[in-house]
């Protein structure tokens, strides 16, 4: 990477690992709401599921406004939203204020995915090594963010610690600020077919011209992909923790006076090991055709989920090992299908294709959460995962599909007959 390419990604990065800090940090403090607000958890699930769900709503506008006025500000903006909504969090008096507060960092959250892989996109030349750091961010702040809370909410009480998260997401608005890099140095370096230039969308009429355009090429199919990589994950890990939770070699361990539950440990580390994958990924992305990678990587993604019940009837060896590879494959698809959305679409419309895309994970795959109540409802957990190696062995065949249509790749990485 040249110094450019350093501080784009490290600029990234910062937004990446500080959204999902948040992002998993909100299940920890909900039983502690259950109890100071006296809600219910049909109440106080629908107030965060909306939050969650103006994330994947808000993308693309957010990819719109990215390709109109750049990506620094937004993700700026993104920032400073997340820090002042969960200030309000901190304080609020009532369930009404906290509603307003986490819908708040909902709609903040939103201008993150589709400004921050834009700038990836557009302004790094060594797209997939920067796909795979940011990825790993963003892993951080997976594993990291919610094992420290749960470590501080033993200690001080859930203000306390939502009102301490203000200042990390500060002082990294305040250190992405002094960084200084071009936008679109990556796109320039290439000057290829996959920059070809288009007017950006200042209209419906236009905004509707270039979505058409967009999804008449292959990215309709990695488009996709997404949705079903969305479906996948939240049916996934929302309810893993519970699952893990509920097998008998994951009971409580009293240890000092208080309850520990190993199964919070394994899901962190889970998320940790994924902070891996998303690396591997990322060399993945540069090396191999990003075809052969989506019909490779999801192909083993339906393969472990198959695996997963069985290996966790097997002892605890082989369902740590399972877990570990599924953590690690579960994230090592992510940059994966940013390579993916980069090559099928052109530079001044990452914006819009990242916006589209992360409606479709964010939005589309919200949808996977509340399947897997249902089927865990009416069902077991081997029925969840089959209906999510289900989704990945799709995704599979439309991987497989875009290699048989795409032939030889150019080096620039934009298909060559797409």
């Amino acid at each position: 990477m040249d110094r450019n390419d350093r501080a784009v990604t490290a600029f990234a990065m910062l937004g990446h690992a500080t959204f999902h800090t948040y992002e998993l940090v909100i299940p920890i403090f909900v039983v502690s709401w259950l109890e100071a607000f006296s809600a219910t958890p049909a109440v106080l699930g629908t107030v965060v599921g909306a939050s969650y769900a103006l994330i994947g709503i808000g993308a693309l506008p957010s990819g719109l406004l990215a390709d109109r006025i750049g990506s620094k500000r937004l993700v700026l903006a993104c920032l400073l939203g997340m820090a002042g909504s969960f200030a309000l969090v901190s304080v609020a008096p009532t369930l009404a204020v906290l509603a307003v507060g986490l819908l708040l960092w909902g709609a903040a959250a939103s201008l993150y995915h589709p400004a921050g892989l834009a700038l990836l996109s557009r302004g790094a030349k060594e797209r997939g090594a920067a796909f795979a750091y940011h990825g790993a961010a963003g892993n951080v702040g997976v594993a990291t963010g919610p094992l420290l809370a749960a470590v501080l909410l033993a200690f001080v009480g859930w203000r306390t610690v939502a009102a301490l998260l203000v200042v990390p997401v500060v002082a990294a608005a305040v250190v992405g600020a002094r960084l200084e890099f071009d936008e679109t140095a990556g796109a320039d370096a290439r000057e290829t077919g996959d920059e070809a230039g288009r007017d950006q969308p200042d209209s419906l009429a236009t905004f509707v011209a270039s979505s058409k355009l967009l999804f008449t090429g292959g990215f309709a199919l990695v488009f996709a992909t997404g949705v079903l990589y969305g479906l996948y994950y939240r049916a996934t890990f929302t309810f893993l923790p519970d699952i893990l939770a509920g097998l008998p070699l994951f009971e409580a361990v009293a240890l000092a006076g208080r309850s520990f539950e190993p199964s919070q440990y394994v899901y962190s580390g889970l998320l940790l090991i994924g902070g891996l994958g998303q690396y591997v990924g990322g060399i993945i992305a540069d090396r191999v055709r990003v075809e052969t990678a989506l019909l490779g990587g999801y192909a083993a993604l339906s393969a472990i989920a198959l695996a997963f019940v069985p290996a966790a009837n097997a002892g605890l060896g082989p369902l740590l090992v399972v877990a570990g590879l599924l953590g690690f494959l579960a994230f090592t698809i992510a940059p994966i299908n940013q390579e993916a959305i980069s090559a099928y679409t052109p530079a001044d419309a990452r914006g819009l294709s990242f916006g589209y895309s992360y409606t479709a994970i964010f939005g589309v795959g919200a949808i996977g959460s509340a399947l897997a109540g249902l089927v865990l409802t009416r069902s077991t957990p081997t029925t969840l995962f089959v209906v999510v190696a289900a989704f990945a062995a799709v995704a599979a065949l439309i991987g497989g599909t875009l290699r048989r249509r795409s032939g030889l790749r150019s080096p620039d990485g934009v298909p060559a007959n797409d």
